[in-house]
């Protein structure tokens, strides 16, 4: 299993009126997470969308627990379990510096020639990172 985790500060504009961090900004805090985890792989999104990878997310659950309030350091971990083909799974988890489990997620991801739209296998770069940390 390969696991990152990115620290994130949540901001007054992510907070909704019962002083929540608002839920849409999980999808983007774990997007952050995902990049990050990506690079730490050697892998930038912006240079797979320069050969014509895409990589659109097909699918999304997540599981609330508790809510996250402004100004708090959240850790979200990041984890692929398998290599991927032509789709490539990622969870989450979201902690706050308590230490405590706000919500765990997952996003599904297909690999899509842009010009084509259609789905492709897994560039070899990915499958190769995937393999280094997966298969140690």
């Amino acid at each position: 299993m390969f696991e990152h985790q990115t620290k994130i500060r949540t901001r007054y504009s992510e907070v909704d009126r019962m002083g929540y961090v608002y839920y849409g900004n999980y999808a983007t805090y774990f997007e952050v997470g995902r990049v990050e985890a990506m690079r730490v792989l050697g892998i930038s999104y912006a240079e797979l969308e320069e050969q014509g990878i895409m990589m659109p997310v097909i699918r999304y659950e997540i599981n609330y627990r508790k809510p996250a309030f402004y100004d708090e350091e959240l850790t979200i971990t990041t984890r692929v379990r398998k290599v991927p083909r032509s789709r490539i799974e990622f969870e989450y988890e979201t902690h706050n510096s308590k230490g405590e489990l706000l919500n765990s997620a997952m996003t599904e991801l297909v690999f899509v020639d842009s010009k084509t739209m259609k789905p492709q296998r897994a560039p070899q770069v990915i499958v190769d990172a995937a393999n280094k940390y997966l298969n140690s």
